[in-house]
């Protein structure tokens, strides 16, 4: 009997022990970064929701990130072989809202030009365009994209991305207007449509979107 209330008792040890860490671990990771290398951050929250149809919640068990277009080989990842498989980076980039706002962050995710690297490209390719959730799309050039190290976020100072923020994955448009920052991104097209126009640039918006120039063609 000694013996078996003993076992008991250690099983319930290693049991707690293993709650306490997980709960340890899951505190730690909500921790927000907001001092990167002597540079002051922007809080997460202040990357306002401006999309078009509010926050989307992705279904991350059936997730595919689907790239296809003008590709040898086209894929659909899912979300773990995203940022488990390929080498992740971090970087402070700050985005600029037409709105008036912007917000600095660090931001984590891959390359995209790793993708393009994956699918193999065609050689008439110039445009990479990029749908989400909920119905928005925006482009950019890949040139653009290959040049300035443009990643795919999954991560904001530190923290998991939310609905309100991108998850499960945003474009970190370096240099570009907000509106070129698509969240919930979906869906990658290879195109050699270099003047394909999302959302905002077909209601008027500059399709180069870069922040030294005018949002507005």
């Amino acid at each position: 009997m000694n013996k078996l209330i003993y076992l008991i008792s250690l099983l319930a040890i290693i049991l707690f022990s293993g709650c306490a860490t997980q709960d340890r671990i899951k505190e730690l990771q909500s921790v927000e970064i907001r001092e990167y290398n002597g540079e002051n951050l922007s809080s997460f929250i202040e990357v306002r929701d401006v999309s078009i149809k509010g926050p989307q919640r992705v279904d991350i068990s059936n997730y595919k990130l689907e790239v296809f277009g003008l590709v040898k080989e086209p894929r659909n990842y899912t979300y773990d072989e995203v940022i488990n498989k390929h080498q992740k980076y971090q970087k402070i980039v700050q985005i600029d809202c037409v709105e008036g706002w912007n917000s600095k962050n660090l931001w984590e995710g891959i390359l995209l030009k790793d993708i393009l690297d994956e699918v193999k490209i065609g050689p008439e390719a110039t445009t990479v365009i990029f749908y989400a959730q909920d119905g928005y799309s925006t482009s950019l050039p890949i040139d653009f994209i290959i040049k300035n190290n443009i990643l795919l976020g999954h991560k904001i100072n530190g923290i998991t991305l939310t609905p309100a923020t991108g998850y499960p994955f945003i474009l970190v448009a370096e240099d570009k207007w907000g509106y070129k920052w698509i969240k919930w991104v979906t869906r990658i097209e290879i195109s050699d449509n270099e003047n394909y126009k999302g959302y905002w640039e077909s209601r008027g918006y500059s399709n180069s979107g870069d922040l030294n120039k005018s949002f507005f063609d």
